[in-house]
């Protein structure tokens, strides 16, 4: 009885996470190339307590430097992605 107690509520505990991931996958499906290349170099580090902010800067950089992304296009990117990014830590 106690096993399965422990069981329902870690799945219940874990349901709000996956529903956060669920809503930002489905965000990011609408993002432009630049903002899915943003949003996939940050999504492995959301976790409660990133400064989502700064992941987003320092990826955002990182992809620039390396020419993936025009200056010029970085900064609306990010600004989506991070709106995407958002959902996933609900």
């Amino acid at each position: 009885m106690r096993f399965t107690s422990a069981v329902l509520l870690l799945a219940l505990s874990a349901a709000p996470a996956l529903a956060g991931q669920t809503e930002a996958q489905n965000c990011a499906a609408g993002l432009d190339a630049n903002g899915q290349l943003i949003f996939n170099a940050v999504l492995p580090q959301v976790t409660p307590s990133v400064d989502l902010k700064g992941a987003v800067t320092t990826a955002t950089k990182s992809l620039v430097t390396s020419g993936q992304i025009t200056r010029a296009d970085a900064r609306p990117a990010a600004m989506a992605a991070g709106e995407c990014l958002k959902l996933a830590m609900q």
